[in-house]
Formats: C-alpha cells, structure tokens, sequence
C-alpha cells in the first residue's frame, strides 16, 4: 500500500507539473497545445504496439463509430488545453490548475441526462461547497491585475471540456483498450488544434530552451501523470486517493512559489480550501458520506 501511495503522489506531482511547463515555453499557448500532443501521439503508439501487439487487434475491431467518437474526446481535450493554457496568461498557476478540475460540476448533469446516472448524494453537499469557493477566487483581486477574472473564467470553462472529455473516455472504456483511445484521442487533438494554430500563428521550437517544456509536458504530464493515474487507481482504496489526489493544488502552489514567487493571499487560501473541502466530499460515495458525517458529529 506504501508504494501505491508513493507512486500516485509521483504521478499527481506529474500532473501538477502541466501548469509549469506551459508558463516556462516561450511559445505561444494554443502552440504549447499542439506539441503537447504532438510529441504525446508516437508515446502512445509505441505503448500500443507494446502492449502485446495489441495494437493490431485494437485497431481492426475499432468500427468507424468507436473511431469517430475517440477522435471527438481528442477534440474535447484540445478545446481544454487551449483554454487551460491561455488561462496561464492571466490567472496564477494554482487558480488555473484547481478551477480546471472542478469537473464534477460539469460530469454530474451530463452523466445524468446522458446515460441516466443519477448523481451519489454526496454531490449535493460538495457541489454548493464548491460553487462558494469558486465564487470567492473570482471575486479576489489581489492577483494579475484587472484581467484575473478572466484568467479564472478560462480555467473554469476547461472543467467543462474535460467534463466532456471523461464521459467521452467513459463510454468508450468498457471495451476498448486505453492506450488505444489515447492513441486515437491525440490525433482528434492534433487535427483540432490545427487551425488554432494557423490562427495564433504558427511556431517551431528552434533550440533547446524552446523545446525541453514541450517534451516535459508530453512525458511527464501527458503520459506518465495522465497514464500512470488510470493504472494506479486501481490498486488503491478510493478514499485514500481521493486524499492524495487532493495534494494537487497544494503541489502546484509550491512549484509556482519556487519558479515564479507567485504567493497565495488569505482570502486565496481560504478559497481554495473551501474548494477542497467541497471535492473531497464529493469523492465520497453514499456509505463514506455517512461514515464522514457521523465522525464530524462526534
């Protein structure tokens, strides 16, 4: 249990790294995008064939409907990356990263008018918990000056890209390999990308300064963040990674304050454990709701 624990801690610290590459590539935000995946799509093909040779297999039983709907989830994900990383313009890294994944409150109401998945009542109590800190980091103004409200506006609206991005994965998960939707996943993010691209004004990375971020983000965050994740949850309790998962935004502040000297106000702290408070809870299935409530009543 130790190990799993530490390796989740290593990939959540992975993940959390997302938000540093994009402020330390000098290219643009929608070009850090695209290289992202770019450079994450061979990654996963090799992964594929070495899977086994499962690729082959995978690939000849895909129909062109499963095809077409892995290719949409990678252009969900484009749609999230791009507005993650222009939300780094203008927003802190920490803000960015904890508004991104408020994606509860955007899974919960299409899972439920999508495939009927009434939400666990856990939901009830966490969303408006949430919605409060929420409300509270886009009120602070002690931040990148006047623009920050925006900054928080594009980092809460890829919640809900990658809201779309999950149930898409969700639904295709049931039979169809991981690695192969991935695979597939990419080349919708890089098809959908383009023309963001063409219009943001295409870059190449030239040299080393310019290419090191792009290629952290494809291994480090992509791959063994993203990847090492959807392997590790499922060889530890779920409570206990929803608790380790919680040291993201933590993770993120520290590397921010190390790189960048981006320092948390009171009121940001304050928000933002409010906000943690509301995504534990909300990772608590009905007999762990209970099990909580009846020790914060003791």
């Amino acid at each position: 249990m130790n190990k799993s624990i530490f390796i989740l801690l290593l990939c959540v610290s992975f993940l959390a790294l997302g938000g540093i590459f994009v402020k330390l590539s000098p290219l643009d935000p929608i070009n850090t995008a695209f290289y992202r995946v770019l450079f994450a799509l061979p990654i996963f093909y090799f992964l594929c064939i070495f899977k086994e040779n499962k690729f082959k297999k995978y690939k000849n039983k895909l129909s062109s409907k499963k095809k077409l709907l892995c290719l949409l989830s990678g252009v969900f994900l484009s749609l999230d990356l791009v507005l993650w990383n222009i939300s780094f313009s203008y927003t802190t890294v920490v803000n960015a990263n904890l508004l991104s994944n408020l994606v509860a409150l955007t899974v919960v109401p299409f899972s439920y008018f999508l495939f009927k998945e009434k939400p666990m009542n856990s939901f009830y109590l966490s969303a408006p918990i949430m919605i409060i800190g929420v409300f509270m980091l886009f009120s602070e103004k002690n931040q990148l000056g006047s623009n920050h409200f925006f900054g928080n506006f594009l980092a809460f609206a890829t919640s809900f890209f990658y809201g779309l991005f999950l149930l898409t994965i969700y639904k295709l998960r049931s039979d169809i390999d991981f690695m192969m939707i991935m695979y597939y996943s990419c080349i919708g993010s890089i098809l959908a990308l383009i023309p963001f691209v063409f219009y943001e004004g295409w870059q190449f990375p030239t040299d080393l300064q310019s290419l090191y971020p792009l290629i952290g983000l494809a291994i480090l965050s992509q791959v063994l963040g993203q990847g090492g994740m959807s392997y590790i949850l499922g060889h530890v309790n779920a409570i206990l990674a929803s608790l380790v998962i919680l040291s993201q935004p933590v993770i993120s502040a520290t590397y921010a304050f190390l790189l960048f000297n981006e320092r948390l106000t009171p009121f940001q702290m304050v928000a933002i454990c409010i906000i943690l408070v509301g995504l534990f809870l909300g990772k608590l299935d009905n007999s762990g709701l209970k099990l909580f409530l009846k020790k914060l009543v003791r």
